[in-house]
């Protein structure tokens, strides 16, 4: 079966003006760990560009600042079921960029910590006591703000109870009667996973934990909540969407991604245009356009000398954002580190990951100070002037589902090495500069030889100045706007609200 599209054909909105509410478990700019926080607020605000009511509920973590993102009470003391007993939180309100309210369930015990869902030592051990409460939490915080959705968006694991709540706790309750419920998936590698005896915690009864409800091998899945009581299942691209529903990527969970089949869809994700233009982009030292690409060469040469390299602009620089583990690629990438210094390039290298990686890359570090530059933590703002000095973005990643980057690196007019793992086919097409056709380089197989083979014919590209002109021209012209994303959605919310209607009138 070739991977869903969402048909947009009518660009009118099919649909009249919804409430829509976001849950999710991060919400960019008041917490990031990753891509979630990204999609969670330019979806939101694209979906408020066209016209709906949009808001946005999340934690109130100890990094969500109330003073600067002026946060303010709306609701002073909420209590909320967690197993046989009552916590009592309470909501603070910001705002996203647009006006669109953003909800934050304050309650210190759960969400006031340095991380969002764990340290250096693993995960927080409450993990799911801390997003069970969210979850059920939020049909009552719906309820006291007196906002009934017409759209309930779940977000990953974190949420996946939400719909299960809906339709066992609330199915009768005339607030939630026309609230449809779509839930997304990003990551099948984090599912929320608990031992067996957090069951109590939901609230919900044991006739809930069975295979075909939410017990997974003798643990409790948040995930499968979601994935079996929404109405509309969605991930974060047309062939992920495919490749989940076979035993290689579905992570255990494929057979219920068949048995769902019917209600998934993909949906390629936009990048936020305001954040990740060249043309505007203020973390930049010099902004550069399609038709006029000098400004690059600037924030080249400024990049080599933040990271103290000797600064050679004939020479490239390759590029790599990453978490440094197994899934993004870091395996392949120490693997090929000796002959990739043999070659002449720049190679710079920012995340954090797998302490091997670390003493890995601080040991070749030392030994060709001149090639190697390292930034062993995350910094969005030296993101950007990676993605613009960089000529070339390394992003081996076993699995990319959603493909954020390649389509940063895109607009940057910087070009990928990409694994043609999921997602990435619906965004980086393999170069062919005989037929000027592609924008990226794409190695098939993930092994580290080929890696390395990748590698080398983007360099070949990279001398070859018609041939890397007519990608930078390619790349930078393609569409990623969010505005394309948001309307797909709405057609899937359009589906999510037909089925609750065709359930509610069904004998």
């Amino acid at each position: 079966m070739p991977p869903r599209h969402v048909s947009i054909a009518n660009r009118q909105s099919p649909i009249g003006i919804m409430n829509i509410l976001f849950a999710a478990s991060e919400v960019f700019p008041f917490a990031k760990t990753g891509g979630l926080a990204d999609f969670t607020s330019s979806l939101s605000t694209s979906l408020r560009d066209l016209g709906h009511s949009v808001r946005v509920i999340t934690p109130k973590y100890k990094t969500t600042d109330e003073h600067s993102f002026q946060l303010s009470p709306v609701i002073e003391q909420l209590e909320i079921p967690i197993s046989n007993r009552f916590e009592t939180c309470s909501i603070l309100e910001g705002q996203l960029e647009g006006n669109i309210p953003v909800y934050f369930v304050k309650h210190d015990p759960y969400y006031h910590r340095d991380h969002l869902y764990g340290d250096d030592q693993g995960d927080y051990p409450d993990n799911a006591e801390r997003f069970i409460y969210f979850s059920r939490g939020i049909p009552d915080i719906c309820k006291a703000l007196n906002f009934s959705p017409d759209i309930l968006h779940c977000h990953d694991w974190q949420t996946g109870l939400v719909p299960v709540y809906l339709q066992k706790l609330y199915h009768d309750d005339p607030f939630f009667e026309r609230t449809a419920t779509v839930f997304t998936v990003y990551n099948l590698s984090h599912q929320g996973l608990f031992w067996h005896y957090d069951m109590h915690l939901t609230g919900l009864g044991w006739d809930l934990f069975t295979p075909d409800g939410l017990e997974y091998y003798g643990k409790i899945n948040l995930m499968k909540g979601g994935l079996l009581w929404s109405d509309i299942l969605t991930t974060i691209s047309p062939t992920y969407s495919q490749d989940i529903q076979n035993k290689e990527h579905g992570n255990g969970l494929e057979g219920v991604f068949q048995y769902r089949s019917d209600d998934l869809y993909g949906v390629v994700n936009g990048i936020d245009e305001t954040n990740w233009n060249p043309a505007s982009d203020p973390f930049i030292p010099k902004n550069y356009r399609i038709r006029s690409l000098s400004g690059k060469k600037s924030c080249k040469k400024r990049l080599l000398k933040e990271f103290d390299l000797p600064v050679d602009l004939a020479k490239p620089v390759l590029g790599m954002v990453s978490h440094f583990n197994t899934q993004k690629g870091a395996n392949l990438l120490a693997e090929i580190l000796a002959p990739l210094m043999e070659l002449d390039l720049y190679l710079i290298l920012m995340g954090t990951g797998h302490e091997k990686y670390h003493t890995l890359f601080h040991r070749i570090r030392e030994k060709h100070p001149k090639k190697i530059g390292l930034r062993l933590e995350y910094d969005t703002s030296l993101e950007h002037r990676i993605l613009a000095g960089s000529d070339i973005l390394l992003i081996p990643s076993q699995y990319e589902p959603g493909g954020g980057q390649q389509m940063h690196s895109l607009k940057y007019g910087t070009m990928p090495i990409v694994h043609a793992a999921s997602g990435v086919d619906d965004i980086v097409k393999a170069l062919d500069c005989a037929n000027q056709t592609g924008t990226g380089i794409v190695f098939t197989t993930c092994e580290a030889v080929l890696f390395l083979d990748a590698i080398k014919k983007g360099l070949q590209v990279y001398h070859d100045k018609p041939c890397w002109k007519a990608f930078q021209q390619r790349a930078m012209a393609e569409d990623f706007s969010w505005d394309c994303s948001a309307r797909a959605y709405e057609v899937l919310y359009r589906k999510a609200r037909e089925k609750l209607s065709a359930t509610a009138i069904s004998p």
